[in-house]
């Protein structure tokens, strides 16, 4: 398993919250939280606006 640095949970209102992470070779990764060691990975910028997205309401329904 790769040595992953989380960064701070998302948590939208009454649903579970996720969080981000990143590798040494800069790969991204996201898990809910307190899950982190069952996690998908793409790009940082991919997973950042997907993130920024579900903030906005565009795609509650995946939370």
């Amino acid at each position: 398993m790769p040595e992953i640095t989380w960064e701070d949970p998302f948590c939208a209102e009454a649903s579970a919250c996720f969080r981000i992470g990143v590798d040494d070779a800069g790969n991204a990764y996201i898990a809910v939280n307190g899950a982190e060691e069952r996690y998908i990975t793409d790009s940082r910028e991919a997973l950042r606006t997907l993130i920024h997205e579900i903030k906005a309401g565009k795609a509650d329904h995946l939370l």
